[in-house]
């Protein structure tokens, strides 16, 4: 096994949602993970705590990506200008992997009730990432969480729709979430 091999993270979690597709999430146990990704369990334990937290590896880096983008956006930026800077920001790092990656995810995803509300933690965590930074820039709380929760919103659904478009296309995600934003904010103006 490839005990001290680059990447061991991104294979485990390759195998595991690979797992979790074909046989279920509750079938598969660390140690069919760890195989499968060619490392040791004790590889798997280095990187996470259990099978479970292998759906939110690279949350903290998304959430930190978001905010800063929305840190870093002008000053006179409304606070959904903030958001697309945000967004721009966390969508610069997915690429052709991701994109390939992304249909069995939602496979696996979608056959299991735990890893359904580890999704939803997912983006719970996000919304709150993008609401502080928000806050930081001086926008008021309520204002700033339903912002963040629109980000969310945006990036879930750019998400979802690049990944199911062409594949020999060069779009990036940054260009869905930030149409799906503009999107959202056109249907909030019909809530009256």
């Amino acid at each position: 096994m490839g005990r001290w091999e680059p990447g061991a993270r991104e294979r485990l979690v390759v195998a595991a949602v690979d797992l979790f597709t074909e046989q279920g999430y509750d079938a598969t146990t660390v140690a069919q993970i760890a195989e499968r990704a060619g490392v040791t369990k004790s590889t798997f334990f280095r990187h996470f705590p259990d099978k479970r937290e292998l759906l939110v590896a690279g949350q903290e880096t998304l959430s930190r990506l978001l905010a800063e983008g929305i840190a870093e956006a002008p000053a006179d930026a409304s606070p959904l200008e903030a958001v697309a800077a945000g967004l721009r920001r966390a969508s610069s790092t997915m690429g052709p992997a991701n994109r390939e990656f992304a249909p069995r995810l939602k496979a696996a995803i979608a056959a299991s009730g735990e890893l359904q509300e580890r999704d939803a933690l997912k983006s719970v965590s996000l919304a709150a990432a993008m609401t502080t930074a928000l806050v930081a820039r001086g926008v008021p709380d309520p204002i700033a969480a339903l912002a963040g929760e629109l980000g969310v919103l945006a990036f879930k659904r750019g998400y979802q729709e690049w990944s199911e478009g062409e594949r020999d296309g060069d779009d990036d995600l940054a260009g869905y979430a930030l149409a799906a934003l503009d999107d959202l904010r056109a249907a909030s103006t019909a809530l009256g």
